[in-house]
Protein backbone atom coordinates (compact mmCIF):
# COMPACT_ATOMS: atom_id res chain seq x y z
CA UNK A 1 0.00 0.00 0.00
CA UNK A 2 1.33 3.53 -0.62
CA UNK A 3 2.78 4.81 2.47
CA UNK A 4 4.36 3.34 -0.25
CA UNK A 5 6.74 3.17 -1.17
CA UNK A 6 8.36 5.31 0.53
CA UNK A 7 7.86 7.59 3.33
CA UNK A 8 7.13 10.70 1.15
CA UNK A 9 9.93 12.88 1.55
CA UNK A 10 10.06 13.64 4.73
CA UNK A 11 11.94 14.43 8.41
CA UNK A 12 11.38 11.98 10.77
CA UNK A 13 9.33 12.66 13.53
CA UNK A 14 10.93 12.31 17.51
CA UNK A 15 8.27 10.10 19.12
CA UNK A 16 8.29 11.10 22.76
CA UNK A 17 6.18 9.71 25.08
CA UNK A 18 4.12 13.30 25.63
CA UNK A 19 2.85 14.58 21.99
CA UNK A 20 3.25 13.95 18.44
CA UNK A 21 4.73 16.70 16.07
CA UNK A 22 1.85 18.70 14.04
CA UNK A 23 2.27 17.95 10.68
CA UNK A 24 3.24 21.27 8.71
CA UNK A 25 3.32 21.60 5.22
CA UNK A 26 3.84 18.90 2.50
CA UNK A 27 4.51 17.07 -0.90
CA UNK A 28 2.36 13.85 -0.06
CA UNK A 29 2.59 10.34 -1.93
CA UNK A 30 4.87 8.79 -4.09
CA UNK A 31 7.41 10.21 -5.29
CA UNK A 32 10.71 9.65 -5.89
CA UNK A 33 10.70 6.85 -2.41
CA UNK A 34 7.56 5.83 -2.20
CA UNK A 35 7.06 9.33 -4.75
CA UNK A 36 10.52 8.49 -5.53
CA UNK A 37 10.02 5.39 -4.88
CA UNK A 38 8.42 4.91 -8.11
CA UNK A 39 10.35 2.74 -11.01
CA UNK A 40 10.86 3.89 -14.70
CA UNK A 41 9.84 1.89 -17.66
CA UNK A 42 11.82 -0.59 -20.13
CA UNK A 43 10.36 -3.18 -22.01
CA UNK A 44 13.36 -4.85 -21.05
CA UNK A 45 12.78 -3.94 -17.62
CA UNK A 46 15.44 -2.32 -16.80
CA UNK A 47 17.53 -3.53 -13.66
CA UNK A 48 15.87 -1.34 -11.20
CA UNK A 49 18.56 0.85 -9.81
CA UNK A 50 18.38 1.70 -5.65
CA UNK A 51 17.68 4.77 -4.22
CA UNK A 52 18.59 5.30 -0.53
CA UNK A 53 17.14 7.33 1.99
CA UNK A 54 18.94 8.71 4.57
CA UNK A 55 17.95 7.83 7.60
CA UNK A 56 18.39 10.60 10.78
CA UNK A 57 17.54 11.03 13.93
CA UNK A 58 14.77 13.94 14.92
CA UNK A 59 13.57 16.10 16.98
CA UNK A 60 10.38 16.67 16.65
CA UNK A 61 9.71 17.43 13.10
CA UNK A 62 13.22 16.86 11.91
CA UNK A 63 14.71 19.05 9.58
CA UNK A 64 16.02 18.50 6.32
CA UNK A 65 18.97 17.58 6.18
CA UNK A 66 20.03 19.02 3.31
CA UNK A 67 18.62 21.61 0.67
CA UNK A 68 18.11 19.05 -2.14
CA UNK A 69 14.20 18.89 -1.80
CA UNK A 70 11.32 17.58 -4.16
CA UNK A 71 8.17 17.78 -3.55
CA UNK A 72 5.41 15.75 -4.79
CA UNK A 73 2.16 15.59 -3.08
CA UNK A 74 -1.01 13.12 -3.55
CA UNK A 75 -4.08 14.15 -3.22
CA UNK A 76 -6.23 11.46 -1.89
CA UNK A 77 -5.48 7.93 -0.66
CA UNK A 78 -2.81 6.12 1.88
CA UNK A 79 -0.03 7.65 0.79
CA UNK A 80 2.48 5.58 -0.36
CA UNK A 81 5.19 6.89 2.14
CA UNK A 82 6.54 9.15 -0.77
CA UNK A 83 9.68 10.30 -0.40
CA UNK A 84 8.95 14.06 -2.20
CA UNK A 85 12.52 15.21 -0.67
CA UNK A 86 15.66 13.97 -0.59
CA UNK A 87 18.20 14.60 1.50
CA UNK A 88 21.96 13.53 0.44
CA UNK A 89 23.50 11.99 3.87
CA UNK A 90 25.99 9.80 4.44
CA UNK A 91 25.16 6.12 3.92
CA UNK A 92 25.34 3.63 6.46
CA UNK A 93 24.83 0.69 3.81
CA UNK A 94 25.69 0.32 0.08
CA UNK A 95 22.92 -0.58 -2.58
CA UNK A 96 24.03 -2.82 -4.83
CA UNK A 97 23.43 -0.27 -8.23
CA UNK A 98 24.79 -1.35 -11.38
CA UNK A 99 26.05 1.50 -12.60
CA UNK A 100 27.38 0.33 -15.90
CA UNK A 101 24.32 -0.36 -16.89
CA UNK A 102 23.21 3.20 -16.06
CA UNK A 103 25.83 4.56 -17.58
CA UNK A 104 25.03 2.26 -20.75
CA UNK A 105 21.81 3.52 -20.48
CA UNK A 106 22.06 7.09 -20.00
CA UNK A 107 19.14 8.46 -22.40
CA UNK A 108 16.29 6.04 -21.27
CA UNK A 109 17.50 6.28 -17.04
CA UNK A 110 17.54 10.49 -17.80
CA UNK A 111 13.55 9.82 -19.36
CA UNK A 112 12.80 8.33 -16.62
CA UNK A 113 14.18 10.48 -13.63
CA UNK A 114 12.18 13.34 -15.52
CA UNK A 115 9.32 11.96 -15.97
CA UNK A 116 9.08 10.73 -12.38
CA UNK A 117 9.87 14.13 -11.54
CA UNK A 118 12.86 13.21 -9.62
CA UNK A 119 15.48 15.36 -8.34
CA UNK A 120 18.22 12.99 -8.71
CA UNK A 121 21.16 14.39 -10.33
CA UNK A 122 22.26 11.86 -13.45
CA UNK A 123 24.94 13.63 -14.59
CA UNK A 124 26.72 14.45 -11.03
CA UNK A 125 26.17 10.21 -10.71
CA UNK A 126 28.25 9.66 -14.29
CA UNK A 127 30.69 12.28 -13.63
CA UNK A 128 31.30 10.41 -9.82
CA UNK A 129 31.19 7.26 -11.47
CA UNK A 130 33.93 8.09 -14.31
CA UNK A 131 36.09 9.56 -11.60
CA UNK A 132 35.81 6.23 -9.07
CA UNK A 133 36.96 4.08 -12.32
CA UNK A 134 39.87 6.77 -12.65
CA UNK A 135 40.93 6.29 -9.15
CA UNK A 136 40.39 2.50 -8.78
CA UNK A 137 42.65 2.15 -11.63
CA UNK A 138 45.43 4.57 -10.53
CA UNK A 139 44.99 2.63 -6.96
CA UNK A 140 45.62 -0.56 -8.37
CA UNK A 141 48.61 0.26 -10.60
CA UNK A 142 50.26 2.15 -6.91
CA UNK A 143 49.44 -1.80 -6.01
CA UNK A 144 51.22 -3.21 -8.93
CA UNK A 145 54.00 -0.88 -8.45
CA UNK A 146 54.25 -1.84 -4.36
CA UNK A 147 54.37 -5.48 -5.65
CA UNK A 148 56.90 -4.93 -7.66
CA UNK A 149 58.82 -3.38 -5.08
CA UNK A 150 57.79 -6.21 -2.52
CA UNK A 151 59.09 -8.91 -4.87
CA UNK A 152 62.79 -7.00 -5.39
CA UNK A 153 63.44 -7.08 -1.40
CA UNK A 154 63.34 -10.63 -1.88
CA UNK A 155 66.37 -11.32 -3.76
CA UNK A 156 69.96 -10.22 -2.41
CA UNK A 157 70.68 -6.52 -2.58
CA UNK A 158 73.54 -4.19 -1.65
CA UNK A 159 72.46 -2.30 1.23
CA UNK A 160 72.38 0.78 -0.80
CA UNK A 161 69.90 -0.64 -3.52
CA UNK A 162 67.87 -2.17 -0.53
CA UNK A 163 67.54 1.32 1.43
CA UNK A 164 66.16 2.94 -1.76
CA UNK A 165 63.67 0.12 -2.07
CA UNK A 166 62.31 0.85 1.39
CA UNK A 167 61.94 4.61 0.62
CA UNK A 168 60.48 3.63 -3.07
CA UNK A 169 57.74 1.22 -1.24
CA UNK A 170 57.52 3.54 2.20
CA UNK A 171 56.25 6.39 -0.44
CA UNK A 172 54.05 3.95 -2.73
CA UNK A 173 52.32 2.83 0.99
CA UNK A 174 51.96 6.59 1.75
CA UNK A 175 50.68 7.50 -1.68
CA UNK A 176 48.01 4.42 -1.89
CA UNK A 177 46.68 5.06 1.72
CA UNK A 178 45.85 8.65 0.55
CA UNK A 179 44.32 7.06 -2.82
CA UNK A 180 42.39 4.47 -0.75
CA UNK A 181 40.78 7.15 1.50
CA UNK A 182 39.59 9.13 -1.28
CA UNK A 183 38.39 6.15 -2.93
CA UNK A 184 36.48 5.64 -0.13
CA UNK A 185 34.86 8.71 0.05
CA UNK A 186 34.46 9.13 -3.53
CA UNK A 187 31.88 5.85 -3.35
CA UNK A 188 30.39 6.93 -0.59
CA UNK A 189 29.55 10.05 -2.48
CA UNK A 190 28.39 8.09 -5.40
CA UNK A 191 26.13 5.83 -3.11
CA UNK A 192 24.26 8.96 -1.80
CA UNK A 193 24.05 10.02 -5.37
CA UNK A 194 22.98 6.97 -7.38
CA UNK A 195 20.58 5.91 -4.43
CA UNK A 196 18.46 8.85 -5.46
CA UNK A 197 17.62 7.76 -8.97
CA UNK A 198 14.42 5.98 -8.82
CA UNK A 199 13.62 2.52 -10.18
CA UNK A 200 12.95 2.40 -13.97
CA UNK A 201 9.22 2.16 -15.25
CA UNK A 202 7.09 -0.23 -16.69
CA UNK A 203 6.27 0.72 -20.96
CA UNK A 204 2.53 0.62 -20.81
CA UNK A 205 2.68 2.91 -17.18
CA UNK A 206 1.12 6.51 -18.38
CA UNK A 207 3.12 9.20 -18.56
CA UNK A 208 2.94 12.62 -16.28
CA UNK A 209 0.97 13.68 -13.39
CA UNK A 210 -1.91 11.79 -11.25
CA UNK A 211 -4.35 12.78 -13.59
CA UNK A 212 -3.02 11.08 -16.16
CA UNK A 213 -3.37 7.96 -14.98
CA UNK A 214 -6.11 5.40 -17.01
CA UNK A 215 -8.66 3.01 -14.89
CA UNK A 216 -8.19 -0.47 -15.81
CA UNK A 217 -11.59 -2.04 -14.39
CA UNK A 218 -14.89 -0.29 -13.07
CA UNK A 219 -16.79 -2.93 -10.82
CA UNK A 220 -19.80 -2.10 -9.48
CA UNK A 221 -21.74 1.20 -9.67
CA UNK A 222 -22.89 3.86 -6.71
CA UNK A 223 -25.33 2.58 -4.74
CA UNK A 224 -28.61 5.06 -5.05
CA UNK A 225 -30.28 6.05 -1.87
CA UNK A 226 -34.09 7.41 -1.19
CA UNK A 227 -32.84 9.11 1.98
CA UNK A 228 -30.39 11.69 3.16
CA UNK A 229 -26.80 10.28 2.76
CA UNK A 230 -24.81 10.79 6.38
CA UNK A 231 -20.99 10.56 5.89
CA UNK A 232 -19.14 7.89 8.37
CA UNK A 233 -18.80 10.57 10.87
CA UNK A 234 -22.14 11.48 11.70
CA UNK A 235 -22.80 7.16 11.15
CA UNK A 236 -20.76 6.53 13.88
CA UNK A 237 -21.45 9.11 16.31
CA UNK A 238 -25.36 8.40 16.38
CA UNK A 239 -24.45 4.42 16.61
CA UNK A 240 -21.58 5.32 19.24
CA UNK A 241 -18.53 3.56 16.83
CA UNK A 242 -15.89 5.84 17.89
CA UNK A 243 -14.39 8.77 20.08
CA UNK A 244 -12.02 11.21 18.20
CA UNK A 245 -12.68 14.03 20.94
CA UNK A 246 -11.25 11.30 23.89
CA UNK A 247 -8.81 10.64 22.02
CA UNK A 248 -7.52 13.64 21.03
CA UNK A 249 -7.32 14.84 24.60
CA UNK A 250 -5.25 11.78 25.36
CA UNK A 251 -2.88 11.52 21.93
CA UNK A 252 -3.44 14.44 20.04
CA UNK A 253 -5.61 14.96 16.79
CA UNK A 254 -6.30 11.94 13.78
CA UNK A 255 -6.43 9.39 16.67
CA UNK A 256 -9.27 7.69 17.85
CA UNK A 257 -11.24 4.86 20.12
CA UNK A 258 -13.23 2.89 18.21
CA UNK A 259 -16.26 1.28 20.06
CA UNK A 260 -19.05 -1.68 20.26
CA UNK A 261 -19.58 -3.00 16.51
CA UNK A 262 -16.75 -1.15 15.77
CA UNK A 263 -14.21 -3.10 17.26
CA UNK A 264 -15.86 -6.11 16.23
CA UNK A 265 -15.81 -4.76 12.61
CA UNK A 266 -12.16 -4.43 12.05
CA UNK A 267 -11.70 -7.59 13.83
CA UNK A 268 -13.80 -8.97 11.41
CA UNK A 269 -11.78 -7.64 8.95
CA UNK A 270 -8.92 -8.34 9.53
CA UNK A 271 -9.59 -12.03 10.42
CA UNK A 272 -11.65 -12.27 6.92
CA UNK A 273 -9.02 -10.65 4.67
CA UNK A 274 -6.68 -13.15 6.26
CA UNK A 275 -8.34 -16.23 5.75
CA UNK A 276 -8.93 -15.50 2.63
CA UNK A 277 -5.80 -14.38 1.75
CA UNK A 278 -4.67 -17.57 3.12
CA UNK A 279 -6.53 -19.46 0.65
CA UNK A 280 -4.53 -18.32 -2.27
CA UNK A 281 -0.93 -19.59 -0.99
CA UNK A 282 -0.05 -16.71 1.71
CA UNK A 283 2.16 -17.20 4.56
CA UNK A 284 0.40 -15.51 6.81
CA UNK A 285 2.69 -13.04 9.70
CA UNK A 286 2.36 -10.48 12.47
CA UNK A 287 5.42 -8.10 12.08
CA UNK A 288 7.59 -6.15 14.54
CA UNK A 289 6.22 -2.92 14.29
CA UNK A 290 9.51 -1.21 15.17
CA UNK A 291 12.18 -1.16 12.71
CA UNK A 292 15.92 0.03 12.66
CA UNK A 293 15.97 2.93 10.00
CA UNK A 294 18.37 1.50 7.57
CA UNK A 295 15.49 -1.54 6.38
CA UNK A 296 13.15 1.34 6.23
CA UNK A 297 15.45 3.01 3.49
CA UNK A 298 16.51 0.05 2.14
CA UNK A 299 12.93 -0.26 1.31
CA UNK A 300 12.70 3.14 -0.34
CA UNK A 301 11.27 4.95 2.46
CA UNK A 302 12.61 8.20 3.22
CA UNK A 303 12.54 9.08 7.00
CA UNK A 304 14.19 12.20 6.67
CA UNK A 305 12.36 15.71 5.57
CA UNK A 306 10.32 18.40 6.44
CA UNK A 307 7.16 16.52 5.67
CA UNK A 308 8.09 12.33 6.72
CA UNK A 309 5.78 10.76 6.98
CA UNK A 310 7.88 8.31 9.46
CA UNK A 311 7.88 8.67 13.29
CA UNK A 312 11.42 7.93 14.55
CA UNK A 313 12.33 6.46 18.09
CA UNK A 314 14.23 9.57 19.79
CA UNK A 315 16.94 8.43 21.01
CA UNK A 316 17.67 5.65 19.02
CA UNK A 317 17.85 4.29 15.41
CA UNK A 318 14.82 2.98 15.22
CA UNK A 319 10.88 3.76 13.23
CA UNK A 320 7.31 2.78 13.75
CA UNK A 321 6.34 0.96 10.52
CA UNK A 322 3.82 2.92 8.28
CA UNK A 323 3.09 -0.76 6.53
CA UNK A 324 3.78 -3.84 7.29
CA UNK A 325 5.71 -3.88 3.70
CA UNK A 326 8.74 -2.63 5.53
CA UNK A 327 9.24 -5.54 7.98
CA UNK A 328 7.85 -8.56 5.68
CA UNK A 329 10.63 -6.82 3.00
CA UNK A 330 13.34 -7.15 5.82
CA UNK A 331 12.76 -10.77 6.73
CA UNK A 332 14.93 -12.36 4.38
CA UNK A 333 17.79 -9.08 4.23
CA UNK A 334 21.63 -9.95 3.43
CA UNK A 335 20.38 -14.22 1.98
CA UNK A 336 20.60 -16.05 -0.78
CA UNK A 337 16.98 -18.26 -1.44
CA UNK A 338 17.08 -21.95 -2.97
CA UNK A 339 15.12 -21.26 -6.60
CA UNK A 340 12.85 -24.21 -4.92
CA UNK A 341 11.75 -21.36 -2.05
CA UNK A 342 10.17 -18.90 -4.71
CA UNK A 343 8.28 -17.41 -5.10
CA UNK A 344 7.61 -16.79 -1.04
CA UNK A 345 3.48 -14.80 -0.53
CA UNK A 346 3.26 -13.35 2.60
CA UNK A 347 -0.03 -11.87 4.07
CA UNK A 348 1.14 -10.00 6.92
CA UNK A 349 -0.93 -7.92 9.93
CA UNK A 350 0.52 -5.13 11.63
CA UNK A 351 -0.36 -1.46 13.12
CA UNK A 352 0.78 1.43 10.91
CA UNK A 353 2.30 5.31 12.17
CA UNK A 354 2.19 7.68 9.97
CA UNK A 355 2.52 11.70 10.74
CA UNK A 356 0.71 12.25 7.28
CA UNK A 357 2.53 15.87 7.48
CA UNK A 358 0.21 18.46 5.38
CA UNK A 359 -3.15 16.63 4.97
CA UNK A 360 -6.04 18.61 5.85
CA UNK A 361 -9.24 19.63 4.71
CA UNK A 362 -12.59 17.63 4.85
CA UNK A 363 -11.03 15.22 2.18
CA UNK A 364 -8.95 13.86 5.46
CA UNK A 365 -11.67 13.84 8.23
CA UNK A 366 -12.73 11.37 10.66
CA UNK A 367 -11.01 8.08 9.67
CA UNK A 368 -9.94 8.43 5.99
CA UNK A 369 -6.50 9.81 6.90
CA UNK A 370 -5.04 9.01 10.84
CA UNK A 371 -1.95 8.68 12.56
CA UNK A 372 -2.42 4.97 13.62
CA UNK A 373 -4.26 2.07 11.93
CA UNK A 374 -4.81 -1.67 11.21
CA UNK A 375 -3.89 -3.04 7.88
CA UNK A 376 -3.37 -6.38 6.16
CA UNK A 377 -0.83 -6.41 3.80
CA UNK A 378 0.01 -8.89 0.93
CA UNK A 379 4.15 -8.96 -0.31
CA UNK A 380 5.62 -11.12 -2.42
CA UNK A 381 9.30 -12.50 -3.57
CA UNK A 382 9.76 -13.94 -6.90
CA UNK A 383 11.85 -14.51 -9.82
CA UNK A 384 12.59 -11.61 -12.10
CA UNK A 385 10.62 -13.09 -15.06
CA UNK A 386 7.09 -13.47 -12.80
CA UNK A 387 7.08 -10.34 -11.05
CA UNK A 388 4.49 -8.73 -13.80
CA UNK A 389 2.09 -12.29 -13.50
CA UNK A 390 2.50 -11.64 -9.74
CA UNK A 391 1.21 -7.97 -9.87
CA UNK A 392 -1.58 -9.12 -11.75
CA UNK A 393 -2.19 -11.57 -9.00
CA UNK A 394 -2.69 -9.09 -6.64
CA UNK A 395 -4.39 -6.62 -8.26
CA UNK A 396 -6.91 -9.83 -9.05
CA UNK A 397 -6.79 -10.49 -5.36
CA UNK A 398 -7.59 -7.08 -4.00
CA UNK A 399 -10.52 -6.65 -6.26
CA UNK A 400 -11.87 -9.82 -5.79
CA UNK A 401 -12.14 -8.99 -2.28
CA UNK A 402 -13.37 -5.73 -2.39
CA UNK A 403 -16.16 -7.02 -4.82
CA UNK A 404 -16.90 -9.96 -1.93
CA UNK A 405 -17.70 -7.04 -0.18
CA UNK A 406 -19.99 -5.48 -2.51
CA UNK A 407 -18.24 -2.26 -2.60
CA UNK A 408 -18.15 -0.17 -6.14
CA UNK A 409 -14.53 0.42 -7.15
CA UNK A 410 -12.22 1.40 -9.95
CA UNK A 411 -8.51 0.34 -10.49
CA UNK A 412 -6.49 2.52 -11.74
CA UNK A 413 -2.46 2.23 -13.58
CA UNK A 414 -0.97 5.03 -12.11
CA UNK A 415 1.27 7.99 -13.88
CA UNK A 416 4.64 8.44 -13.90
CA UNK A 417 4.65 11.40 -11.41
CA UNK A 418 2.89 9.88 -8.96
CA UNK A 419 4.83 6.51 -8.80
CA UNK A 420 7.40 5.66 -5.44
CA UNK A 421 10.80 5.66 -6.75
CA UNK A 422 10.63 1.54 -5.51
CA UNK A 423 7.79 0.59 -8.05
CA UNK A 424 8.36 -0.14 -11.64
CA UNK A 425 4.13 -0.02 -12.17
CA UNK A 426 1.18 0.64 -9.16
CA UNK A 427 -1.74 0.15 -9.37
CA UNK A 428 -4.53 1.79 -6.92
CA UNK A 429 -7.78 1.11 -6.25
CA UNK A 430 -10.34 3.54 -5.44
CA UNK A 431 -13.62 2.71 -3.45
CA UNK A 432 -16.91 5.36 -3.90
CA UNK A 433 -17.65 6.67 -0.42
CA UNK A 434 -21.01 8.31 -0.72
CA UNK A 435 -20.72 10.65 2.99
CA UNK A 436 -17.66 11.88 0.90
CA UNK A 437 -19.50 12.06 -2.08
CA UNK A 438 -16.06 10.96 -3.98
CA UNK A 439 -13.83 7.91 -4.70
CA UNK A 440 -11.62 7.37 -1.86
CA UNK A 441 -8.12 5.08 -2.18
CA UNK A 442 -8.53 1.93 -0.48
CA UNK A 443 -5.52 0.03 -1.91
CA UNK A 444 -2.30 -0.04 -4.55
CA UNK A 445 -0.55 -2.94 -5.71
CA UNK A 446 3.37 -2.05 -6.38
CA UNK A 447 5.52 -4.13 -8.33
CA UNK A 448 9.21 -2.99 -7.21
CA UNK A 449 11.09 -5.46 -9.51
CA UNK A 450 14.79 -5.31 -8.06
CA UNK A 451 14.93 -1.91 -6.41
CA UNK A 452 14.06 -3.45 -2.94
CA UNK A 453 16.12 -6.42 -3.20
CA UNK A 454 19.38 -4.43 -4.55
CA UNK A 455 19.00 -2.37 -1.17
CA UNK A 456 18.11 -5.35 0.74
CA UNK A 457 20.44 -7.34 -0.37
CA UNK A 458 18.26 -10.17 -1.55
CA UNK A 459 19.56 -12.95 -3.93
CA UNK A 460 17.99 -16.31 -4.96
CA UNK A 461 20.47 -18.82 -6.64
CA UNK A 462 18.53 -20.40 -9.76
CA UNK A 463 18.47 -23.78 -10.44
CA UNK A 464 19.64 -23.82 -14.21
CA UNK A 465 22.15 -20.96 -15.28
CA UNK A 466 20.66 -18.30 -17.66
CA UNK A 467 21.20 -19.71 -20.72
CA UNK A 468 23.33 -16.58 -21.60
CA UNK A 469 26.09 -17.40 -19.30
CA UNK A 470 28.11 -20.80 -18.93
CA UNK A 471 28.72 -21.78 -15.24
CA UNK A 472 31.83 -22.84 -13.98
CA UNK A 473 32.74 -26.41 -13.23
CA UNK A 474 31.96 -27.10 -9.71
CA UNK A 475 28.91 -27.32 -7.20
CA UNK A 476 26.98 -23.96 -6.45
CA UNK A 477 28.48 -22.11 -9.49
CA UNK A 478 25.34 -20.69 -10.79
CA UNK A 479 25.29 -17.01 -10.21
CA UNK A 480 22.83 -15.85 -7.98
CA UNK A 481 20.31 -13.36 -9.30
CA UNK A 482 17.94 -10.49 -7.15
CA UNK A 483 14.79 -11.48 -6.50
CA UNK A 484 11.81 -9.26 -7.50
CA UNK A 485 9.53 -7.44 -5.22
CA UNK A 486 5.75 -6.93 -4.55
CA UNK A 487 3.69 -5.39 -2.40
CA UNK A 488 -0.33 -4.96 -1.95
CA UNK A 489 -2.91 -3.49 0.52
CA UNK A 490 -5.73 -6.47 1.06
CA UNK A 491 -7.57 -3.84 3.70
CA UNK A 492 -6.47 -0.90 5.44
CA UNK A 493 -8.60 -0.71 8.23
CA UNK A 494 -10.06 2.62 8.84
CA UNK A 495 -10.93 3.09 4.66
CA UNK A 496 -12.82 -0.28 4.76
CA UNK A 497 -14.92 0.76 7.73
CA UNK A 498 -15.84 4.41 5.91
CA UNK A 499 -16.56 2.01 2.99
CA UNK A 500 -19.01 -0.21 4.87
CA UNK A 501 -20.39 2.59 7.16
CA UNK A 502 -21.11 4.86 4.25
CA UNK A 503 -22.25 2.23 1.83
CA UNK A 504 -24.48 -0.02 3.57
CA UNK A 505 -26.44 2.82 5.91
CA UNK A 506 -29.93 2.22 6.14
CA UNK A 507 -33.02 5.12 6.04
CA UNK A 508 -33.74 3.65 9.96
CA UNK A 509 -30.13 5.04 11.13
CA UNK A 510 -28.67 1.15 11.03
CA UNK A 511 -25.24 0.06 8.83
CA UNK A 512 -25.91 -3.50 7.58
CA UNK A 513 -23.01 -5.99 7.97
CA UNK A 514 -21.61 -7.42 4.68
CA UNK A 515 -22.20 -11.13 4.15
CA UNK A 516 -18.85 -12.58 3.99
CA UNK A 517 -18.19 -10.31 7.28
CA UNK A 518 -21.28 -11.44 9.81
CA UNK A 519 -19.58 -15.01 10.43
CA UNK A 520 -16.56 -13.38 12.08
CA UNK A 521 -18.91 -10.89 14.22
CA UNK A 522 -20.83 -13.45 15.75
CA UNK A 523 -23.78 -13.70 13.48
CA UNK A 524 -24.51 -10.07 13.79
CA UNK A 525 -26.14 -8.50 10.86
CA UNK A 526 -26.94 -4.66 11.06
CA UNK A 527 -25.62 -2.32 13.34
CA UNK A 528 -28.38 -0.55 15.09
CA UNK A 529 -28.95 2.67 16.70
CA UNK A 530 -28.48 1.82 20.66
CA UNK A 531 -32.30 3.01 20.97
CA UNK A 532 -33.17 0.45 19.09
Amino acid sequence: MRLGCCFGGAALHTLKLAALASPSSFPPSRSVLAPLLCSPRAALRFSPLARALSSAPAVQPAAPASSKDATKVTSDGPREFSAAMFFVAKPQWNASIDFKWIRDNKDAVATNIRNRNSNADLELVLELYAKMLDLQKEVERLRGERNVVANKMKGKLEPSERQKLIEEGKNLKEGLVTLEEDLLRLTDELQQEAQCIPNMTHPDVPIGDEDCSTVRTTVGSPREFSFPIKDHLQLGKELDLFDFDAAAKVSGSKFYYLKNEAVMLEMALTNWTVSEVIKRGFIPLITPEIVRSSVVEKCGFQPRGENTQVYSIEGSDQCLVGTAEIPVGGIHMDSILADSQLPLKYVAFSHCFRTEAGAAGTASRGLYRVHQFSKVEMFVLCRPEESDSYHEELIRIEEELFSLLGLHFKTLDMATADLGAPAYRKFDVEAWMPGLGRYGEISSASNCTDYQSRRLGIRYRPSEPPSSTTPKKGKGNVPTQFVHTLNATACAVPRMIVCILENYQQEDGSVKIPEPLRPFMGGLEQISPKSQ
